[in-house]
C-alpha cells in the first residue's frame, strides 16, 4: 500500500473506452499487480475460490493476490490504526461506513465508474441489483462507496432441537432450564453493544445517529413502552447468573459451538455451518427468546443489517482493486456465499430463490430486528456494560449500582464527537 494513485487505462480496456476516462485500470503486460483482500476467518476458502475465479476471468493480467484473516465486526478498528498499511479490499459491516469514510479508507466508487465497464457493469447494474436499504446504507453525500455482499447481518436463536424444544426456546428462563437438564449450556455474546442491544430494543428504548456523528440513547430512563433501564439490566443480569449461561467472548462462538458444549446459542448465518455441523439432525433456528422485565415477559430485539466489500482510499492498484470488490459482490460470487456459508443475500435475485426463502435461519428473526444508528463513542462504553453484565460485577439487588452503571454507559456512548 501506498499513495492513492488512481491510474489510467490500460491496453485491455483502451479499445472499449474514451479517452476522457478519469479513473480506470492500468498496467503493462510483465507487470505483477499486487493486491490485498482481507475477510473473514470462515470465509477464507470461499475468498480463495472467488480470487482464483477473478484471475481467471482477466486472465490476460498478471495478479498476486494475498488473503488475510480480519473480521466484519473489527475492520475498521484495524484498518483505522494504519489506513495505509491496511488491505486493498476489505469485508466490513455496515455500521462502520461513516467512520471509515471520514478517514479516507474508503473509495468513492463513483468516481470509478468508467473503469467498471472492464466488468461489463456500471454503478446503476450495482444499485438495481442489490436491495435499496442495502444501497442507502452505503450512500452518503449522494455518492456510494462501498459493494453490497449481504443482507443478513443479525442474530437469532439456533438450538439443537433434539435437547431443546420448539417450547422451550420461546423464554430464557425455559430455554436455561432445558440445557441444565441436559448438562449443556446457552451462549451469547454480551461484551458487544451489538448484541447486548437487543435487550434494550425489545423493551422499546432506542440509539440515534446525530448529523455530528453523536450517539442519543435512553437506556438509563424508561422507554416508550414503559420499562426502565433498570428492570432490563436485572432480566440480563438473572440470564448471565443463571449455570447453564456462557457467556462468549466477541468472536469466539464458533469455537464454542465446535466445542459440543453448547445445546444453543446467539449468533448469525455465519454460523449456520457450525450449527449445523454441530448440531446435525437436531439444528434449528427460530427468533431469540423473551425475558422477564419486571413482572413481564419481553421479546428480545435484534440488529440486522449489511455487510459490505470496499476499497481503501489509499490502494496502489485502485482500479483494479474496484473491479475485484465488485466481482466478491456481484450475483455469481453472493449466490457462491449463500450456497457455501448460508451467508443472505443483498442481490434481489439471488434473495428470491427458492433456497433463501425456504431457509430457517434467515428467516428467524427479521420481525423483530431494527437497524442500529450509533456513533463511534457508542462501542467502548457498551462493551465496557456489557461486561459488567458477563462477570457479574453487578448485583440485581442493588438498583443503585445498576442506575450508575447505566448513567456511565449512556454518558459515555453520546460524548461529543473529538
Amino acid at each position: 500500500m501506498r499513495k492513492n494513485v488512481k491510474k489510467v487505462i490500460a491496453p485491455l480496456l483502451a479499445a472499449a473506452m474514451a479517452l476522457s476516462c478519469t479513473v480506470c485500470v492500468s498496467a503493462a503486460e510483465d507487470e505483477t499487480i499486487k493486491l490485498t483482500v482481507w475477510g473473514a476467518e470462515e470465509d477464507q476458502d470461499l475468498l480463495k475460490e472467488l480470487t482464483d475465479k477473478f484471475q481467471e476471468k482477466y486472465a490476460d493480467q498478471k495478479f498476486d493476490i494475498q488473503i488475510g484473516v480480519e473480521s466484519e465486526s473489527t475492520a475498521k478498528d484495524t484498518i483505522l490504526t494504519d489506513v495505509e498499511a491496511g488491505a486493498d479490499v476489505y469485508a466490513f459491516a455496515d455500521d462502520q461506513l461513516p467512520d471509515l469514510v471520514k478517514a479516507g479508507a474508503l473509495l468513492k466508487l463513483d468516481d470509478y465508474a468508467e473503469a467498471l465497464q472492464l466488468a461489463d457493469t456500471t454503478l446503476d447494474d450495482v444499485k438495481a441489483a442489490n436491495v435499496e436499504g442495502a444501497i442507502d446504507a452505503a450512500t452518503i453525500d449522494g455518492s456510494l462507496y462501498a459493494f453490497p455482499r449481504a443482507a443478513d447481518n443479525g442474530y437469532f436463536l439456533y438450538y439443537d432441537s433434539s435437547v431443546i424444544s420448539e417450547e422451550d426456546a420461546a423464554s430464557w428462563d425455559s430455554l436455561l432450564e432445558a440445557a441444565d437438564k441436559a448438562g449443556k449450556k446457552v451462549g451469547m455474546t454480551l461484551a458487544s453493544g451489538w448484541y447486548n442491544a437487543s435487550f434494550f430494543y425489545g423493551a422499546g428504548f432506542t440509539t440515534g445517529l446525530n448529523d455530528d456523528g453523536t450517539t442519543t440513547m435512553d437506556w438509563n430512563g424508561t422507554s416508550a413502552d414503559g420499562y426502565t433501564g433498570v428492570d432490563v439490566v436485572k432480566g440480563m443480569l438473572d440470564i448471565a447468573s443463571n449455570s447453564a449461561f456462557m457467556a462468549v467472548a466477541d468472536g469466539d462462538l464458533s469455537n464454542q459451538l465446535a466445542s459440543g458444549n453448547l445445546a444453543a446459542c446467539v449468533s448469525g448465518t455465519w454460523d449456520a455451518i457450525t450449527a449445523q455441523d454441530v448440531f446435525g439432525d437436531g439444528y434449528a433456528a427460530t427468533k431469540l427468546p423473551t425475558f422477564t422485565v419486571g413482572d413481564k415477559q419481553v421479546q428480545q430485539g435484534s440488529v440486522a443489517g449489511y455487510k459490505y466489500v470496499g476499497v481503501n482510499g489509499y490502494s496502489e492498484n485502485s482500479g483494479w482493486a474496484v473491479l475485484l470488490a465488485e466481482y466478491l459482490t456481484n450475483e455469481e460470487s453472493q449466490q457462491m456465499f449463500f450456497d457455501q456459508r448460508e451467508s443472505g443475500p443483498s442481490n434481489k435475485n439471488v434473495a428470491e430463490s427458492d433456497s433463501v426463502q425456504e431457509n430457517v435461519a434467515l428467516a428467524a428473526q427479521s420481525e423483530y430486528a431494527q437497524a442500529q444508528k450509533v456513533g463511534g463513542k457508542y462501542w467502548d462504553p457498551a462493551k465496557t456494560f456489557g461486561e459488567l453484565i458477563a462477570q457479574g460485577t453487578l448485583s440485581a439487588d442493588d438498583d443503585n449500582a445498576i442506575q450508575e452503571a447505566l448513567d456511565n454507559l449512556v454518558e459515555g456512548a453520546t460524548a461529543s464527537v473529538e
